[in-house]
């Protein structure tokens, strides 16, 4: 998924932060959920030089622009079996992302202390599945069908992980999809109706 035109795409609205995100705000979510770390201060030289990176990246690509690869193909959604997903794991997986999902020089953690947390978008099956089934294994993308991605995604994704204790506050307006399957704080129209 290339980062060429992500610059020209921002400010974008976002359904999870129910605002309206810089590009500083979208960096700052891959550190705190995809790789389980710490936010940059958003006018901070490091935060400056990974904009600035995007922004020549992005030289000449018109504003709202479609790039050829830009994200990937959603799958329908299908009941993965973590047993299934298992056996895929071991038999597809396990050589590049560890036999423990705990990572190698190859390939990041997929589960455990140092993975993504259930905040990250990569927690999300139908997310992890179309991303696993499109491009997944690295040396032979599509090479798993759709069942074997929602399989190994269930599997990846019923493994502990870090919280991710600021998930409460996503989704503030709602439509929060089935697969983010963490609680989220109720829409202000739920709060009403509850009470």
């Amino acid at each position: 998924m290339p980062w060429i035109g992500s610059y020209a795409r921002f400010p974008q609205y976002r359904a999870r932060s129910g605002k309206v995100d810089l590009l500083e705000d979208r960096i700052n979510d891959c550190f705190r959920r995809s790789m389980n770390g710490q936010a940059l201060a958003p006018s901070g030289r490091d935060m400056r030089d990974i904009v600035t990176y995007f922004a020549f990246l992005s030289n000449g690509i018109p504003v709202g622009a479609e790039m050829e690869g830009q994200g990937f193909p959603r799958l329908q959604p299908l009941k993965g079996d973590a047993h299934r997903g298992a056996a895929v794991f071991t038999s597809t997986c396990a050589r590049c992302h560890g036999a423990n999902g705990s990572g190698t020089p190859l390939a990041p953690p997929l589960w455990g202390p140092r993975s993504y947390n259930v905040g990250a978008g990569m927690a999300r099956i139908n997310t992890a599945a179309s991303f696993i089934h499109a491009l997944m294994p690295i040396d032979r993308a599509q090479h798993l069908n759709p069942q074997q991605a929602y399989d190994v995604a269930t599997y990846i994704n019923t493994r502990p992980r870090p919280d991710f204790p600021a998930k409460v506050r996503d989704w503030p307006r709602g439509g929060k999809p089935d697969d983010a399957d963490y609680h989220v704080l109720p829409t202000t129209t739920q709060q009403e109706r509850s009470r």
